[in-house]
């Protein structure tokens, strides 16, 4: 069980999931404000729980949606309004973190299947090596 947690949970580097995660306390603030204020007790623990679950989630959202746009884009480089880009990153970032229960998944999926991968191929170099 610990090898499945390090391999998805602990598959993106630190600097990339810190980046991330302050981006995501933002939306989760922006999302926190409104239940606390207008529900009861219950449902504010509900939405609190609920928003927890999507900022722990939203970096590996986040790794999907970049990695297919990295796919789509490859090395093209657009040039385009830096306010309108601005508003396209704010709202791709924003459904990332509302979707990331959905996104998430198939992320960290990837990543478990990623460096399983990696660990094959680097105990087959060793074993290699030896002979």
């Amino acid at each position: 069980m610990a090898n499945f947690i390090n391999k998805t949970f602990g598959g993106l580097e630190k600097r990339y999931l810190l980046r991330q995660y302050f981006f995501g306390l933002v939306y989760g603030i922006f999302l926190l404000v409104m239940p606390i204020t207008h529900f009861k007790i219950p449902e504010s623990i509900l939405a609190i729980i609920l928003v927890l679950i999507m900022w722990g989630l939203y970096p590996y959202s986040r790794f999907v949606y970049e990695s297919i746009i990295d796919f789509i884009m490859g090395d093209n480089i657009i040039f385009s309004n830096l306010i309108l880009f601005l508003f396209v990153k704010i709202i791709t970032m924003g459904l990332c973190f509302v979707f990331s229960i959905f996104i998430a998944p198939f992320g960290l999926l990837y990543l478990y299947f990623y460096h399983s991968r990696l660990e094959k191929q680097s105990k087959s170099n060793i074993i290699d090596n030896e002979l």
